[in-house]
């Protein structure tokens, strides 16, 4: 069902679709493609089998960073950014910046673009963003929260990209690892509006209890009111999301039920939901949720979540053979190798007998350790795509 889930969101196949249903309209001038993101190769690849050859850079992480004919790859930090991600920025700034009117910008863009394309704005390093991010993961802010302060500081993200095009046409191709699909939010959104302005990205620090930790360049930066004008209008299009993605899954199990809400949120109260939701049966999910690292441990939001719905079956005393699996469709779980968990009635014992105690490595936001130790991670490797996470649960009964 995992796998049903991550092919249905193919970036090719996606893109492919996307072009035969609205192709893109004809330039006078030349076109240019930008990819960024953990599926940019991919869609690079489709987009010049389908438009033909076409000058094209892409920004991708590690992992996807493979040589494409055509094409310029390049590989960048994720998901803290670094100074091969602010080369990257500057490449990507410099082609939009020599584009005419009679020219197009055809960015495509996946999740992963944001601490992909780091290009600080006037007064800051790429060390303060860096340390910003770092922050904001550890506080366990949600997208949207860290897109909203990232924006204010880039020369990119919140239509930077579009300005910098202008006057060309700017078209984009979006591959959506957001819930909800709020394409300001994926990769920090490149070709649209920003989520807030300077004051609303202070107020959501000062909020964290983060404003006297970020650097005071950072802070002097958000304390000024001058705004950047609104980007000009782009040409946005959804080409796959999360949704989508449930829907195969479903299809790939008849009579799977599916949760009736994304699970966001912290992790905790979203292990509790796995386990209210979930009946006899499959039951399926999709989303996002959120880790507030206080130990040294390593793990992702899926690795906990797994671990805890472990737990709290434990707790309640919910007899096995059960199972659940909660991955990251682009193969990658936090700063780590594992894609997520998968754990079942057993893990727990397993764990037990290897010397391991879950609640202690629960504690230290060990989940990675206290997976290895089961036997129980899942080990995709990198999928070429991301559109955020998949669950699934099955318990006794028809």
């Amino acid at each position: 069902m995992f796998e049903a889930g991550v092919t249905a969101a193919d970036p090719e196949a996606a893109l492919r679709a996307a072009l035969a249903a609205r192709p893109l309209a004809p330039v006078t001038g030349r076109r240019e493609i930008v990819a960024v993101g953990k599926a940019a190769r991919a869609m690079a690849r489709a987009a010049l089998a389908v438009l033909g050859p076409a000058p094209a850079l892409i920004v991708t992480n590690r992992e996807n960073a493979v040589p494409l004919d055509g094409a310029q790859v390049l590989a960048a930090g994720h998901p803290v950014p670094d100074a091969d991600g602010a080369q990257a920025s500057e490449a990507v700034l410099a082609r939009a910046a020599a584009l005419g009117a009679q020219d197009e910008l055809l960015v495509l863009v996946s999740g992963g673009g944001s601490a992909l394309l780091p290009a600080p704005a006037p007064g800051l390093s790429l060390d303060d963003k860096a340390e910003v991010t770092r922050l904001l993961l550890a506080a366990g802010a949600d997208i949207t929260e860290m897109n909203l302060v990232r924006q204010q500081l880039s020369r990119i993200k919140g239509g930077g990209l579009a300005r910098a095009a202008a006057p060309a046409r700017v078209t984009a191709l979006i591959l959506s690892d957001v819930v909800g699909d709020d394409l300001r939010v994926i990769a920090s959104g490149p070709t649209v509006a920003p989520i807030g302005t300077r004051s609303e990205a202070r107020a959501r620090l000062q909020a964290r209890g983060l404003w006297d930790r970020v650097p005071q360049s950072v802070r002097a930066h958000l304390a000024a009111d001058d705004d950047p004008p609104p980007p000009p209008e782009a040409d946005n299009r959804l080409i796959g999301s999360n949704a989508q993605s449930l829907a195969a899954m479903a299809h790939a199990a008849p009579g799977a039920r599916r949760s009736t809400a994304p699970l966001i949120g912290d992790v905790a109260a979203a292990a509790k939901r796995v386990l209210d939701e979930s009946g006899p049966g499959v039951t399926l999910f999709g989303g996002e949720t959120t880790v507030n690292v206080t130990g040294p441990g390593r793990g992702g939001r899926n690795q906990e979540l797994a671990l805890r719905v472990a737990l709290a079956a434990e707790a309640r005393g919910i007899a096995g053979p059960w199972v659940f699996l909660s991955g990251g469709t682009d193969g990658r779980d936090g700063p780590t190798d594992a894609a997520g968990g998968l754990v079942d009635d057993t893990t727990l014992a397993r764990m037990r007998a290897a010397g391991v105690d879950p609640e202690a490595m629960l504690a230290r936001n060990d989940s990675y350790a206290a997976l290895v130790a089961s036997g129980d991670l899942l080990m995709t490797g990198a999928t070429g795509t991301n559109v955020a996470d998949l669950q699934v649960m099955i318990r006794p009964g028809t």
